[in-house]
């Protein structure tokens, strides 16, 4: 591991970029700012007065899973579409950051990580004087859900693994299995898009979702088919989105993983639950500094 890996780290300076919310269809702008050592990611609705704004990323704050990760505080107040942008950070090693936004859903941009890996980029990241704990996984977890899994299982570095099925010819059978780290995730899953059947917008739209998406933002499927002119960034496209929206979910523990992940046909719920799991079993997993004079437990 290098030596960025054993200490703290938040963004240089702020940095500004904006986009619509694949699912509200609205135009938001938002600032990625520095913090303070240990207080983690936390994102602040700055169009939201009337009540505290500030939604601090925690696997208890995701109160909705329905095609993406939703965040929300006591107060009611929201942030919709968290994940890609959650899997950039957890890529970079970006612990700490304040991440205001002037609407209800981060900016889908082009369906992935990439262009949130390209803006970090720009802002550039700092080292801080504390020590970076990562959540050891100890013990296997798993929680299913009819032929659907997620497991968190011991491994010595952060691992994952993802399978996905569908009808459609387009996709079939997919699998992908990588160590994740900052280099990994930027080569193998960081451009990997989100992806959607056009047969199931119109009822998505209906029920308030997609509203903003398009062949811009999103790989669109119709029966056998790619629609986008442009096809795929990789043939297995869809499976390395899947596993990038994991890398994202398990940001929410707000701590780096020493473990491998596993899903099978899972999405958002599952991850989600996956984490809830570990959480409520405290002797599956323990905190541990890798730094090398403080390799101990903590």
């Amino acid at each position: 591991m290098s030596a960025s890996g054993y200490f703290q780290h938040t963004v240089a300076g702020p940095v500004i970029f904006a986009g619509i919310g694949l699912h509200t269809g609205e135009h938001v702008r938002v600032v990625v700012r520095p913090s303070a050592a240990d207080a983690g990611i936390v994102f602040v609705r700055t169009d939201v007065q009337d009540r505290d704004n500030r939604v601090p990323v925690s696997a208890e704050a995701v109160c909705q899973t329905q095609l993406g990760t939703v965040i929300g505080n006591a107060a009611g107040v929201r942030v919709s579409t968290i994940e890609h942008l959650m899997a950039a950070l957890a890529a970079l090693s970006i612990d700490n950051g304040v991440v205001e936004l002037d609407g209800p859903e981060v900016p889908i941009m082009d369906g992935s990580s990439e262009p949130f890996v390209q803006i970090l980029d720009r802002a550039g990241r700092r080292k801080q004087e504390a020590v970076r704990q990562y959540i050891e996984i100890l013990a296997p977890i798993t929680v299913e859900e009819g032929d659907k899994r997620a497991s968190l299982l011991p491994s010595d570095r952060f691992e994952v693994a993802f399978e996905i099925a569908f009808d459609s010819k387009a996709i079939g059978r997919q699998a992908v299995d990588l160590a994740i780290d900052e280099d990994s995730f930027r080569a193998e899953l960081s451009a990997c898009r989100t992806f959607g059947f056009l047969r199931e917008v119109e009822a998505l739209r209906a029920i308030g979702l997609a509203r903003g998406g398009s062949m811009e933002n999103a790989v669109v499927i119709d029966g056998d088919r790619v629609l986008n002119p442009e096809g795929l960034r990789r043939p297995d496209e869809f499976v390395r989105h899947k596993a990038l929206d994991a890398v994202g979910d398990l940001y929410v523990l707000g701590k780096p993983i020493l473990g491998r992940f596993e899903g099978v046909l899972a999405g958002h719920g599952l991850n989600n639950a996956v984490v809830r799991a570990l959480l409520s079993q405290p002797r599956a997993w323990r905190l541990r500094a890798l730094a090398p004079a403080l390799a101990q437990a903590v």
